[in-house]
């Protein structure tokens, strides 16, 4: 039987990029979105909302009674907010937390009994390297990718006497449409308008240069098909540069580059 995967936020990027792939790799792949939607492309769509412990409850158990159990899981879904530490409202925080770093930990809590009764499973959290280098006027964005490779590393010694392996994977910049749906808001009457403008234009020249979600879609394959899977897999612009500069270089080194990059 093939094996089953529940892909997270499949409905666009990288989650729909990592579904199509494993499909066509052999996979049984369950796709998840808010919203129903027609099965396409050999991907099976259930309703989720990582927001929602019932709905990860009831999409990992439509899972099981559909496949007769699940092999792995992708943890994709994701959100973005824009804007300082000091003037994003604390409302709007908490939502990106809830998402980002809630939703993976609700999806993980939901699936691992399956894994760890099976004696073997795998769990693929896609976190960023924002989480490694964080962007200036994103700091709630990186944050939430930092927390999620903290779990990442946690749970991987937690459930590895259960045969069940965890991955990290780290893209930098990734042109979806993820990108469009960040919401920039109005900073004209901020005190940091003139740097978060700079950073702004930075971000906004750089994303339609990034590479496709494909390559990221390659690494979480590598993470579910590998014989000895990494820990942690980098991938897209400066997947080298920023794992080495960190473990190089002082911290003041490193946020001084981050300042020059998005000139703030």
């Amino acid at each position: 039987m093939p094996a089953s995967v529940l892909v997270t936020g499949a409905s666009s990027g990288i989650g729909e990029a990592t579904a199509r792939r494993l499909a066509v790799r052999g996979f049984r792949v369950f796709g998840t979105s808010r919203s129903v939607r027609d099965d396409r492309d050999g991907v099976r769509f259930l309703v989720l909302d990582v927001g929602d412990e019932s709905s990860v409850r009831k999409a990992v158990d439509q899972v099981v009674a559909e496949a007769g159990r699940i092999d792995a899981l992708v943890c994709n879904a994701g959100m973005g907010i824009f804007g300082s530490v000091e003037e994003v409202d604390l409302a709007a925080a908490a939502a990106q937390f809830d998402t980002n770093f809630f939703g993976v930990l609700r999806c993980v809590r939901a699936v691992l009994p399956h894994l760890r009764e099976q004696g073997q499973g795998r769990v693929v959290l896609v976190g960023s390297l924002a989480g490694r280098a964080p962007i200036p006027f994103q700091s709630h964005y990186s944050a939430s990718k930092a927390a999620v490779e903290a779990l990442a590393l946690s749970l991987y010694n937690e459930v590895h006497a259960f045969g069940v392996h965890v991955s990290l994977v780290e893209p930098g910049d990734i042109q979806t449409p993820f990108n469009d749906g960040l919401d920039y808001g109005d900073s004209s009457a901020s005190p940091y308008a003139a740097t978060r403008a700079r950073c702004e234009e930075v971000v906004r020249e750089s994303l339609p240069q990034a590479p496709g979600p494909d390559v990221v879609a390659r690494a979480v394959e590598r993470a579910l098909t590998d014989v000895r899977p990494r820990v942690r897999y980098s991938v897209g612009p400066d997947s080298i540069t920023v794992p080495l500069g960190r473990r190089l270089l002082p911290d003041r080194w490193v946020l001084g580059l981050i300042r020059r990059h998005f000139r703030v």
